[in-house]
C-alpha cells in the first residue's frame, strides 16, 4: 500500500528518496559493445538468437513486412492509423516552434560573425520491445528529427520470436523512419555506434531502453551524441483537496505500471484527499493488467505527502524536479511560473500525464532521476549541430590585434601572441 507522510513531521530524506538502479551490467555491456564492434553481423544474429529466440536471415526489416503490420493493425483497429497520423500532425505542429534559425552579425565596420545552424546527418532510434511496446516513443523522437531536416533515421527495435510489433512498424511509416532492423539492447546500440555490413553507423543515438541499453549509451558517448541516460518513470501530482481521488489514483497508476523502480509521487495540503487516494489505488489495482509490476512500484516507491498549502507542495515538486508533473487545482496557471524544476507539465484537472504521452504534441521523451534541474525534454534542437564564424578585414583586426596579443600573453601563450602581431610586422 502506498505510504503517507506529513511533509513538517517525516525526515526529508525520507521524504526526497529515490529509487536507485544497482544493477551493474557494464562489465557484460562492454563485452557485448567489443564483440559487435569485431564481429557484425554475426554478432547481432547470434545474439537475436539469444536474447529474442529468433534465427534470423536478415537484420533489416523488409517493405514487405511494414507493409503487411500497417494492414495486420487496420485489420486489428481501423482507427489507429488515423490517431497515429493526427498524433504525429499535433507534434509536428508543437516542435515546428523550436526551430533555431542561423544569424549573422555585422554591427561593427569590417567584422562579420555569425552561426550556422546544420541538422545531424545519421540519427539511431532505439525503441523497446520489451514488457511493454512503444509506438508512441517512435513519433516523439522520429518527428523532431524529421523537422530538424536528418537526413536519415534508422531504427532498431528487438524482435520478439524474430517479429517487430506491428504497431511500431506502423508508426515508424507513418512518423517517416527511413530504415529499420530487428535488433535491440545493449548490441543495437553497439551496431549504431561503430556500425556493421548491414547497418549504418549513425551520428547520434536517442529513445529509451532498459539497463543495458542504458549502460550501452553511456559507453559509446564519445564516438557518438546519445540524448540522455533514462531512468525509471517519474509522476508527481500536486492536488488540492477539491480533487477527484479517482482521477489521481489512476495518473499515479498510470506511470507505475511502466515497471517496478517507477515512483508515483501524490503531494497535497487535504489529508482527506490523501487517505481517499490511497484507497482508491488499492481499488484501482486490482482490475490493472500489469497489477503485479504497478503494485511493486506503488509499494516500494509511491509516496503520498501531505504539506501545508499548494504552495508548500510546488516546493516540494522543485526539490524532487519530477519526470512529470500534474498540477491539480482550479487556477493551475496561477502556479506555473512558480515551477522550476520539472520535464512536463500537465495542467488542470481534465490533463492527465497519458495525455502528453500519446497525443498533445510536447515531448514526452524526458529528463528522469531528478536531472531536470539542468537538461530539458528532446526537443528539435538535439537533431542540430552549430558552428559559429567570424571574419575581420584588415582594417579591423588591425584596431585590435594589440589587444589580441595582450590577452594570449597574459596567458603565457607567445605564439598565439605572435599570430596577431606578425600581421602588423609585416605592413
Amino acid at each position: 500500500m502506498i505510504k503517507i507522510y506529513d511533509y513538517n513531521e517525516v525526515a526529508k530524506e525520507e521524504i526526497f528518496a529515490r529509487m536507485e538502479d544497482t544493477l551493474d551490467v557494464s562489465d557484460i555491456v562492454t563485452e557485448i559493445i567489443e564483440n559487435v564492434k569485431k564481429n557484425g553481423d554475426s554478432a547481432l544474429f547470434a545474439y537475436c538468437e539469444k536474447f529474442d529466440k529468433a534465427k534470423l536471415v536478415a537484420l533489416e526489416v523488409t517493405e514487405a513486412e511494414i507493409d503487411a503490420a500497417i494492414q495486420k493493425v487496420t485489420e486489428e483497429d481501423a482507427n489507429f492509423i488515423a490517431i497515429l497520423e493526427e498524433a504525429k500532425e499535433n507534434i509536428e505542429s508543437f516542435h515546428k516552434h523550436q526551430v533555431r534559425n542561423s544569424f549573422i552579425i555585422n554591427e561593427k565596420e569590417g567584422v562579420v560573425t555569425g552561426q550556422k545552424v546544420t541538422p545531424i546527418e545519421k540519427v539511431g532510434l532505439y525503441v523497446p520491445g520489451g514488457t511493454a511496446a512503444y509506438p508512441s516513443s517512435v513519433l516523439m523522437n522520429c518527428v523532431p528529427a524529421k523537422i530538424a531536416g536528418v537526413k536519415e533515421i534508422v531504427m532498431v527495435t528487438p524482435p520478439s520470436g524474430g517479429e517487430v510489433n506491428p504497431t511500431i512498424l506502423a508508426a515508424a511509416k507513418v512518423a517517416g523512419v527511413d530504415r529499420v532492423f530487428k535488433i535491440g539492447g545493449a548490441q543495437a546500440v553497439a551496431a549504431l555506434a561503430y556500425g556493421t555490413e548491414s547497418v549504418p553507423k549513425v551520428d547520434k543515438i536517442v529513445g529509451p531502453g532498459n539497463a543495458f541499453v542504458a549502460e550501452a549509451k553511456k559507453q559509446v558517448f564519445g564516438k557518438v551524441a546519445i540524448d540522455m541516460i533514462a531512468g525509471p518513470s517519474e509522476i508527481l501530482v500536486v492536488a488540492d483537496g477539491n480533487s477527484n481521488p479517482k482521477y489521481v489514483a489512476a495518473d499515479l497508476l498510470s506511470q507505475a505500471e511502466h515497471d517496478k523502480n517507477a515512483s508515483a509521487v501524490l503531494v497535497t495540503e487535504s489529508m482527506e484527499l490523501a487517505k481517499a487516494v490511497q484507497a482508491e489505488i488499492e481499488a484501482q489495482l486490482l482490475v490493472l493488467p500489469r497489477e503485479e509490476i504497478a503494485r511493486t512500484s506503488i509499494d516500494n516507491n509511491g509516496k503520498i505527502i501531505v504539506a501545508d498549502s499548494i504552495l508548500q507542495a510546488i516546493e516540494v515538486a522543485n526539490q524532487i524536479a519530477p519526470e512529470h508533473l500534474e498540477i491539480c487545482t482550479d487556477n493551475p496557471f496561477d502556479y506555473l511560473d512558480k515551477i522550476e524544476n520539472a520535464g512536463s507539465v500537465f495542467m488542470g484537472r481534465y490533463c492527465p500525464e497519458a495525455l502528453g504521452d500519446y497525443f498533445a504534441g510536447p515531448n514526452h521523451t524526458l529528463p528522469t532521476s531528478g536531472t531536470a534541474r539542468f537538461s530539458s525534454p528532446l526537443s528539435v534542437d538535439d537533431f542540430v549541430k552549430k558552428y559559429q564564424y567570424t571574419y575581420y578585414t584588415e582594417a579591423a583586426f588591425e584596431k585590435i590585434a594589440d589587444k589580441v596579443a595582450v590577452f594570449a600573453e597574459k596567458e603565457g601563450l607567445s605564439a598565439h601572441a605572435r599570430s596577431a602581431t606578425v600581421r602588423k610586422k609585416e605592413r
